[in-house]
């Protein structure tokens, strides 16, 4: 009897799971220091009464658990991220998210939302999550501002032969970003024109 219980059990839950869906965006890109908010669409049980945890994978590390959460008076904070992580859910549009506050370079991970069958159907016992696909968060620093390049003229030595051959050198240095034109004038010749070429140091 308890076998046959068993069978059917299983087969209602995963009934229960094809219907659970949790939607996730691809990718986000924080900043040092910044504010981001990862967002979790739900579907499938009753987002207000039921408990929801986020999950992150450092890039070759294994999961760490970061919180469960179902309401703001019940709630569960991993101790390293409770100062900086929130939790809340919005339910009538049916989204969990997570606030992530004063963002750093070593939060870059895929961060999962996710919910438990057996806390949904009331069987403690059996508790399996369910996992959103995953967001990847790339917490970079933003680009350099513009940096207008240093420029150091280089003049040659008079010479008193007319066939020596003679050049100037012009070096740009310290800038950003590395693509640079520049235009060389020397009295009334044509001006050359330059792009990045190899002596360009760029910072």
């Amino acid at each position: 009897m308890s076998t046959i219980f068993f069978s059917l059990l299983l087969t209602f839950l995963s009934c229960v799971q094809s219907q659970i869906i949790l939607t996730q965006k691809v990718a986000e890109t924080g900043r040092p220091g910044g504010t981001l908010t990862l967002t979790c669409k739900t579907s499938g049980f009753n987002l207000g009464n039921d408990w929801m945890q986020w999950i992150r994978q450092v890039p070759g590390q294994g999961l760490e658990w970061l919180l469960e959460y179902k309401s703001s008076s019940s709630n569960n904070y991993a101790p390293g991220v409770k100062a900086r992580f929130t939790a809340s859910k919005d339910t009538s549009n049916n989204i969990f998210a997570l606030e992530m506050k004063n963002l750093k370079i070593e939060d870059t991970a895929i961060y999962y939302c996710a919910t438990s069958i057996g806390l949904i159907l009331w069987v403690p016992q059996y508790e399996p999550l369910i996992f959103g696909a995953g967001t990847q968060l790339t917490v970079e620093p933003g680009q350099k501002s513009i940096v207008k390049p240093k420029l150091s003229a280089f003049y040659p030595p008079k010479s008193s032969s007319k066939d020596a051959v003679q050049a100037a050198v012009c070096l740009a240095s310290d800038f950003f970003p590395k693509d640079i034109s520049l235009q060389l004038a020397f009295g009334d010749k044509p001006k050359a024109n330059v792009t990045r070429p190899s002596v360009l140091k760029p910072v």
